[in-house]
């Protein structure tokens, strides 16, 4: 049971809070950085190993991490000095990798098992598995449909539309050979894998979630996840 954990990013949506520490390491309700639930999380869900790919403000994650004993894990890095996208990491680290393994971002709050996403990869013959959440998007605009001979009329009209989509989570489980022909050290990101996938006629599987997540991305996203820890914190660290 291996995870990556990719922490390499500037975090740039989300500073000031990241201009002097990388986006793993801003506290969660001043108790935890965000890193140390993910790998509390993937230990209580089983995993033994994981391995870091860092790049900006590195160093502080390596010291913050060190070699995992304090969660009873294995941590190993692979340090990034040109940004290598999503998978280029792991395209450039492919024999170090168990044959099927978890991949994610170092940056996401939610309680998905993990084991569970990678499991049932393993069960499947899906080249890649997606964990996925169905996001509601409230638009607060009058939405135009802009047609006509001249493309100056409007031909349709919604009044503060609900969209739904399912979007991934940042959670991927995958297997060295969908990798396998991908050159190492060029950059590769998730959305060139996943339509690859597709143009090949194999498409990734979907793991459907409906619990708690959120992408700590911008500033009110972590506004919400500080306010949510208080009600969330044993859900989150079931065994802490």
């Amino acid at each position: 049971m291996h995870a990556v954990i990719l922490a390499g990013g500037r975090g740039v949506r989300l500073r000031p809070y990241t201009t002097a520490f990388p986006k793993p390491l801003v506290p969660i309700g001043d108790e935890f950085a965000i890193i140390e639930i993910v790998l509390r999380q993937l230990k209580a869900h089983g995993f033994t190993s994981v391995t870091i790919a860092i790049g900006h403000l590195g160093q502080l994650i390596r010291a913050y991490c060190a070699d995992g004993s304090q969660w009873k894990l294995s941590i190993e890095y692979w340090p990034e000095d040109v940004p290598l996208g999503t998978m280029g990491p792991v395209v450039s680290n492919l024999d170090s990798l168990p044959e099927h393994f978890l991949v994610m971002n170092g940056d996401v709050l939610t309680d998905l098992d993990y084991r569970a996403v990678l499991t049932g990869h393993m069960d499947s013959d899906a080249p890649l598995t997606v964990a996925a959440y169905d996001r509601v998007v409230k638009i607060d605009f009058g939405v135009l449909g802009i047609g006509g001979p001249n493309e100056d009329r409007i031909v349709e009209f919604r009044e503060k539309p609900v969209e739904h989509f399912s979007v991934s989570m940042g959670v991927y489980a995958a297997s060295r050979e969908t990798l396998r022909n991908y050159p190492a050290g060029e950059p590769l990101g998730f959305d060139e894998l996943v339509l690859d996938l597709m143009k090949a006629g194999t498409p990734p599987r979907v793991h459907r979630f409906d619990g708690y997540w959120l992408d700590i991305g911008r500033p009110d996203d972590y506004d919400q996840a500080n306010e949510d820890w208080a009600t969330l914190r044993d859900r989150l660290l079931p065994n802490s």
